[in-house]
């Protein structure tokens, strides 16, 4: 299976959706939306914004199906 690089991230706060690309060394701890300005942050258990609010999960996420590089962390 390819790992999909695009996700779109939907704000809770107002609804706003954008389609992001998302990084495939890092995790993504903090997205701005863009039209309300509400700072996304993950939700607990979730190692980064895409697995929170993202259509798609992060890259190390689809790579080892559950494991990632900051889930102990958050």
């Amino acid at each position: 299976m390819d790992t999909v690089l695009e996700s779109t991230l939907t704000c809770p706060a107002c609804g706003h959706a954008r389609v992001e690309q998302m990084p495939t060394d890092a995790c993504l701890w903090f997205y701005e939306c863009l039209a309300c300005h509400t700072l996304l942050r993950p939700k607990r258990g979730d190692c980064c914004v895409f697995c929170s609010y993202g259509t798609v999960p992060c890259p190390p996420i689809q790579a080892s199906g559950g494991a990632c590089c900051s889930s102990a962390n958050v």
